[in-house]
């Protein structure tokens, strides 16, 4: 059985990963004003972190239109037998529904498409996943097992330096974000129930970071073999030193750096920091 793999771009995999493991991607919009960008097509992170700094108001994204959804699923159907559709969390985006309307659209192969529940990094542990077991001609139902085997010890923290990103977005209550603003509260962030919502409020970023590292560690003494990826918001130099930090105390640790892109970049906000784990 021929399977595609398909995700949206808040995946954030690097371009020559996708090629070699055959991931197709539909790419989510960051809007400045009134110019709308596809990002990893049309602007990198790097760009859109300059563009930030200048613009007087913050950005904004969209979804993906359904007829783009539809448009590659018919273009795959030609070729592969069954497609999965990993997106992000279907309670921050509604690509997730938008996907499952286009799958009921399609005739010429039969959709699955899979809620991670999540974004960035560890929705990349699924969309790699896949397209690993894919190739190895693993059938549909044995993916999506996996998939939700992953979803067991699959964590993920992160923390922002600015609250209001998060609050104008609509990401996280203002009451929240007013609360860490007053304080300089430095929450630690995780998804709950597809939402992102507070987990633990630290008071300063390196007791938020220090903390993260210890429920890592709480796993990773275990000894069983697991992946780690370090997320960015524009301080890559801070996220390669966690990475080591990380690779050298833990030989059963594959570690790896990523980024928070445009689109959740938009509502992060530049200096955001995230860790994200899941056992083999």
């Amino acid at each position: 059985m021929k399977i595609a793999v398909v995700t949206d771009s808040t995946s954030y995999i690097n371009p020559e990963v996708r090629r070699d493991l055959d991931i197709h991607m539909i790419p989510l919009n960051v809007i400045f004003d009134s110019e709308s960008f596809k990002e990893e097509v049309e602007i990198s992170w790097q760009d859109f972190y300059e563009r930030v700094k200048i613009e007087e108001a913050l950005p904004k994204s969209s979804q993906p239109a359904i007829g783009e959804f539809i448009e590659l699923f018919d273009s795959l159907g030609k070729e592969y037998d069954a497609i999965i559709c990993i997106t992000l969390s279907s309670g921050i985006s509604g690509t997730y529904q938008t996907a499952v309307a286009a799958s009921n659209m399609v005739e010429s192969a039969k959709v699955y498409v899979f809620d991670s529940e999540i974004s960035c990094a560890p929705e990349a542990f699924y969309v790699l996943e896949a397209a690993k077991m894919a190739k190895e001609g693993c059938y549909v139902d044995q993916i999506l097992d996996r998939l939700q085997e992953i979803k067991t010890s699959l964590r993920a923290y992160f923390m922002v330096d600015d609250l209001q990103h998060l609050q104008r977005g609509g990401r996280l209550s203002g009451a929240q974000a007013f609360v860490g603003s007053i304080l300089q509260v430095k929450p630690i962030l995780h998804f709950e129930n597809k939402k992102i919502v507070p987990f633990e409020k630290v008071r300063t970023r390196k007791k938020a970071l220090a903390h993260i590292l210890a429920m890592l560690d709480e796993v990773a003494r275990e000894g069983k073999p697991m992946e780690v990826v370090v997320i960015h918001g524009n301080c890559f130099a801070e996220a390669g030193l966690i990475c080591n930090e990380i690779s050298n105390k833990y030989p059963n640790i594959s570690t790896n750096i990523s980024y928070f892109g445009p689109v959740i970049g938009t509502h992060l906000g530049e200096g955001s920091l995230g860790i994200t784990w899941y056992v083999k």
